[in-house]
């Protein structure tokens, strides 16, 4: 099922399902991630408001408390909080349980206009590159391994409006991130140079449920709906 189809099912059963938990609270913790996740945002952003929406159906309200990512995943080991939203499933850490699915990002490479960057492989492009990541997110295995192996080239920056700046000013020569996220970013902040070189993974958006005896009760029922929204 695309990610289309999916997304108006799950609002036609929306309107339909009869809420079976209307006074059931879930609150979460977030980070501004735009345009998935934000504070600013309408409807607290894309993923945010997917998420809402799956709640809705059974008559749950979401809550969500945006804080720098380190913070949000601190915060939601706290008891009263059903866990944060939306991670990479390598960001879900110890003490947390990751659902199926919520929405989908991608991990590409991205370069300014008037840069030429030419790589075969993985490796090639860490060896021969600076590469512009951001210190607090855990990133997948296949770059993960190659920031060990190529220490000397990871440019590291706090948060995605700096990792642009070092990409915008040259500091790196590409920077690894969601593409949606740098070019919402880009276009905000009125920087037109920046394209995507090469898409490396599509990647679930997933809850990190904080690992106890109700919230995994919390999670069933999640995973058990998401899959009859597919089906």
């Amino acid at each position: 099922m695309s990610k289309a189809i999916f997304f108006l099912t799950l609002l036609v059963v929306t309107l339909i399902t009869v809420p079976l938990q209307a006074k059931d609270i879930w609150k979460i913790t977030s980070l501004n991630w735009e345009p998935y996740s934000g504070d600013a945002m309408t409807h607290q952003g894309n993923s945010i408001q997917k998420l809402r929406a799956i709640l809705n159906a059974e008559g749950v309200k979401l809550v969500v408390e945006f804080y720098p990512w380190l913070r949000a995943k601190e915060v939601a080991r706290k008891k009263g909080y059903i866990g944060y939203f939306p991670a990479w499933p390598e960001e879900v850490i110890e003490g947390f349980v990751g659902s199926k699915p919520i929405d989908w990002s991608e991990v590409a490479v991205m370069k300014r206009g008037d840069t030429q960057v030419e790589y075969n492989s993985i490796d090639k492009l860490f060896e021969v590159y600076s590469i512009g990541l951001v210190k607090t997110y855990i990133y997948p295995e296949i770059i993960d391994s190659r920031i060990q192996k190529y220490t000397k080239n990871i440019e590291w920056s706090s948060n995605e409006y700096s990792l642009l700046k070092m990409l915008a000013s040259g500091r790196s020569h590409v920077a690894i991130t969601d593409p949606s996220v740098m070019l919402y970013l880009s276009e905000k902040e009125g920087i037109s140079d920046i394209e995507v070189l090469t898409v490396l993974m599509e990647k679930e958006l997933v809850i990190a449920f904080r690992n106890d005896e109700e919230n995994l009760k919390k999670l069933k029922w999640l995973n058990n709906f998401l899959i009859k929204l597919q089906n």
